[in-house]
């Protein structure tokens, strides 16, 4: 089965998880199967360790910019929101679930490690209507790569769809078994 890797990114609010729920229908129809996308986010360790030590979950500007800094402390005492990707990515490669994998990560540096380290394509989606964060490293940096597809997520769930269904046609190898 030929696997897939993508680096997903945008602001927060644009619509990163309904892209990737839409390309999970898509693929689905495509193959006529479930099971095919696989979700996983650089800092899903971080909010594991924020939540025992107090986070109850909330994404106001503190609580990003605690995300953010808890996140980079963690990289740099011992790489682990990669060494958790790449145990995803090792995971996911491994299994016969999942033919797509999306990995959220917002900070560029550690985009290009990915898609150097495991051929990875990137994505950037953007909204107008969505402010730009940047109270915090890594949701300040979001525009600071060049990215493989933009995905202008300006219209209607229905306008989304069909650029999905463009996205999913166009970069998706889809391999039916």
């Amino acid at each position: 089965m030929n696997k897939q890797i993508f680096v997903i990114n945008g602001s927060g609010g644009v619509g990163k998880d309904t892209f990737v729920e839409l390309v999970l229908v898509e693929v689905n129809d495509k193959l006529k199967r479930f099971h095919t996308v696989v979700n996983f986010s650089s800092v899903d360790k971080v909010k594991e360790i924020a939540r025992e030590i107090g986070w109850d979950g909330k994404k106001s500007e503190k609580d990003r910019k605690f995300l953010s800094d808890l996140k980079s402390l963690t990289s740099n005492y011992c790489d682990m929101p990669f060494q958790s990707m790449k145990n995803k990515i090792k995971e996911f490669m491994g299994s016969d679930e999942g033919q797509v994998l999306f990995l959220h990560i917002r900070e560029p540096k550690e985009i290009k490690r990915v898609v150097n380290e495991f051929k990875a394509k990137s994505i950037l989606i953007v909204r107008d209507s969505v402010t730009h964060i940047t109270s915090n490293v890594s949701d300040k940096n979001v525009f600071d790569y060049h990215y493989d597809f933009v995905i202008e997520n300006n219209g209607t769930i229905e306008n989304l769809q069909e650029k999905v269904k463009q996205f999913v046609n166009e970069a998706v190898m889809i391999e039916s078994e």
